[in-house]
């Protein structure tokens, strides 16, 4: 019997063809080899890359950079306003787009850091939305990361993405606008409802993990603080910890299947109350012509059944 969902708050739905109990051994990728090319981010081509605008250091070598990206999808020089005329709206694509990299060597990926040095890279994300928030015409950071190549990632040296926008990203709008509906905020509820579920993958005195009722990705997990906050900036210490603690599990897990995912930040716009929150997003599954022509969603792998995985 096929199941439909909605989001918790979004007109989002999802379809859920569970035609059998598929085991995560099923969905694993094949490795692929990288070629001898040289890579721009390792230790020693530090001037094949634009210039560096921050690092993290550790015994006198960096442990984390950061600078432009080299190939970016937004640019400050570009103009950042809008001209629209009836159903034409266009414009420069302003912004700046950074590249974080998270470790200088070259086989590591983020999965097989510890904890404390993803715990720094959450601080670097956190310094660089507070720095970038502060530019004019800027509205939102985007933090965002891609694994694997079915999630799009160019260069296999772990690297996180940046995007300062200038404009709130529509999910985002969406998302915060679909929590004043509610009386308080609907996430502070979804997690007291879902420590109890069937759904919750992880949980420590800060933050819980959750497979989310309406996924849309195979094993898709969702990070959340367990307290009201609506911006990385306010996060403390431990809470931060707990983070990386959350991140290094999933990861974990989705390393050991070989999948490709992509993780984000979701933060409260400036006057808006959103809860802050991870989204991991593995990328096993192949969008078809349903999704793209109905906007909705088919997944195989029921969240109660992903939390499953994630909790073995």
């Amino acid at each position: 019997m096929g199941i439909i969902r909605k989001d918790y708050t979004l007109d989002r739905w999802v379809y859920y063809a569970v035609g059998r109990k598929e085991r995560p051994k099923e969905f694993r990728s094949i490795a692929v080899e990288e070629g001898s090319k040289i890579c721009f981010f390792c230790p020693g081509n530090e001037h094949l890359t634009p210039p560096e605008i921050g690092r993290v250091e550790y015994k006198g070598n960096w442990r984390m950079r950061w600078f432009l990206n080299k190939f970016p999808a937004v640019e400050k020089k570009e103009n950042a306003k809008i001209a629209s005329k009836k159903f034409y709206s266009e414009g420069g694509s302003y912004g700046i787009h950074e590249v974080i990299i998270e470790t200088p060597h070259h086989k590591s990926q983020l999965a097989d850091l510890p904890v404390g040095q993803i715990r720094d890279l959450l601080a670097v994300y956190k310094i660089r939305i507070k720095e970038l928030s502060k530019l004019n015409h800027i509205k939102y950071v985007e933090i965002f990361k891609n694994h694997g190549k079915d999630a799009g990632t160019s260069l296999i040296h772990s690297h996180s993405q940046v995007t300062a926008l200038p404009q709130i990203p529509s999910l985002i709008a969406e998302e915060a606008y679909a929590s004043k509906k509610y009386k308080k905020c609907p996430y502070c509820d979804i997690i007291k409802i879902e420590s109890k579920s069937k759904r919750k993958i992880f949980e420590t005195k800060n933050v819980i993990v959750i497979a989310p009722f309406a996924s849309r990705f195979n094993y898709e997990a969702w990070v959340f603080v367990k307290r009201h906050k609506k911006s990385m900036e306010e996060l403390e210490e431990n809470e931060l910890q707990d983070l990386a603690l959350a991140l290094k599990k999933i990861l974990v897990k989705l390393k050991k299947i070989n999948a490709s995912y992509n993780f984000f930040m979701h933060y409260s716009p400036e006057k808006e109350n959103l809860h802050f929150h991870i989204e991991i997003t593995p990328r096993i599954a192949t969008w078809g012509g349903f999704e793209i022509s109905t906007n909705a969603t088919i997944n195989s792998v029921l969240p109660e059944d992903a939390a499953r995985f994630y909790r073995r």
